[in-house]
């Protein structure tokens, strides 16, 4: 029999590039080779293999197991891991909604032997802006002199958060302070200014800022900034100057991009000049500007809006023929419109055929069907819908709970009623509200019904 071949260090880190399964890969890193029991030599790794293994549990999401690692890195002596390392832990975190951990994190580099730099902190503070710990960025900011100087993206970072909360003072606060500072504004600066300043309609003020960054900074305007000011022309129905706009863009050979024909496509319909999309689609098609699913996705709304369901639906089937899959957000649109006009059996059917179509709902769609089928007091399909959702982890909305429970308990239904009760009990969604709303009708109708056994029920949640 063949001796099997050792893993070198060099090898371990293409194994570990290689391997999908981030479990395998956790354990591959562990030991990589476990036929040698017991190994007399420690088994040196590298930087690289560590790197890898840090990404793929990182974007799996096993935390508990990339801790581990970090402690393995921590007693390594032949080197000091870089500082990007850690900027993509805080990030692993902060897509995670875990703000306390990316903090420790970043506390803890230095222990790894690694100076901190402006690249780590501004990681960090885009990561608690990211979970909205607009709190801990203040903390974190008081000893922020101790060791780094701020930068340009330090204060981007800032306004942005400013703008966030919808303090436009606060954020040009900041502004100010960076050019005392001597740090020059950049397109990231004027782009989330500007698009705050269109958010809330003082185009006048966005369209100064956009002239002042030209003549007073040099800094020309973006695709980013283009699309903020057609957005802000399209909400307020500027529709003359946002397609102006859009040929200056043209013109100084910047590329739009689909968020800026999707506002422009919104503003069409919205004033009713759906005709005129067609053209658009035409200039996206002639600038290589691919049609995506949010510009299509736009267009389904649009025709809802206009209660056409039939183009809806051709756009819907048109998508997969230009290359474009649908997303659980073409179908909620098309589905939300037809239970707003009461067309009930039309969203269920579209619901059952999501599958088909190979996209599955979301918690939005059940939200959306059930309470349109409560809204229609199609009420045993609704409690069917209630327990799909509840097995899938799904909730739904706590006033269409109270308004399914109180029609059912208005129209005495108490076996429908210890059905839906069940859903409800499954997912710990029975509360005081409901236990008042239920018991007085239960005790007074208890020949169809084993109060005892409800009442029990409900003590349990």
């Amino acid at each position: 029999m063949a001796k099997l071949k050792n893993v070198s260090p060099f090898r371990l880190a293409a194994l570990l590039r290689l391997q999908k399964n981030p479990n395998l890969a956790f354990q591959l890193f562990l030991n990589p080779n476990p036929a040698l029991t017991p190994n007399p030599k420690p088994f040196r790794r590298s930087l690289l293999s560590y790197d890898l293994i840090i990404t793929k549990l990182g974007r799996a999401k096993m935390f508990d197991q990339m801790e581990e690692i970090l402690q393995h890195l921590k007693n390594e002596t032949r080197f000091v891991p870089k500082e990007i390392l850690f900027c993509n832990i805080i990030a692993f975190y902060a897509r995670a909604r875990f703000p306390d951990r990316a903090v420790r994190t970043f506390d803890q580099i230095p222990s790894f032997r690694c100076p901190r730099t402006i690249k780590s902190l501004n990681t960090l503070l885009n990561a608690l802006l990211s979970c909205r710990e607009f709190d801990k960025m203040r903390e974190v900011l008081m000893g922020m002199d101790r060791y780094v100087a701020p930068d340009a993206c330090t204060y981007n970072i800032l306004i942005n958060a400013a703008c966030s909360c919808n303090d436009l003072g606060s954020a040009w606060n900041v502004f100010d302070e960076m050019q005392k500072k001597g740090i020059r504004p950049n397109e990231v600066t004027f782009g989330t200014l500007i698009n705050a300043l269109c958010a809330n309609s003082a185009l006048d003020e966005a369209f100064r800022l956009k002239e002042d960054m030209v003549k007073s900074f040099k800094v020309k305007p973006d695709a980013f900034i283009y699309a903020s000011l057609i957005k802000g022309l399209c909400e307020v129905n500027e529709l003359s100057l946002a397609f102006k706009l859009k040929d200056e863009m043209l013109e100084n050979k910047i590329v739009l991009d689909s968020y800026a024909y999707s506002s422009l496509i919104s503003a069409l319909f919205k004033v009713g000049c759906e005709e005129e999309v067609v053209g658009v689609l035409e200039e996206m098609k002639d600038k290589g500007c691919k049609l995506d699913t949010a510009t299509h996705n736009t267009m389904i709304y649009g025709y809802c809006q206009k209660k056409d369901f039939d183009a809806a639906f051709g756009v819907l089937n048109e998508m997969e023929n230009r290359g474009c899959k649908p997303d659980v957000i073409s179908y909620n649109v098309i589905i939300s419109a037809f239970c707003k006009e009461g067309k009930l059996r039309e969203a269920n059917e579209l619901f059952e055929d999501m599958p088909r179509r190979k996209c599955a709902p979301d918690v939005v769609t059940y939200r959306t069907l059930f309470g349109g089928l409560c809204d229609g007091l199609q009420l045993k399909e609704a409690a069917f819908i209630l327990d799909e959702m509840v097995f899938k982890g799904y909730f739904p909305l706590a006033e269409n709970i109270m308004k399914f429970v109180d029609e059912l308990c208005q129209g005495g239904n108490l076996k429908l009623l210890w059905t839906v009760l069940n859903s409800l009990a499954k997912g710990y969604l029975i509360d005081v509200v409901t236990w008042r709303m239920v018991v007085p009708i239960v005790l007074k109708n208890n020949k169809l019904l084993n109060a005892s056994e409800l009442v029990d029920t409900l003590i349990r949640q």
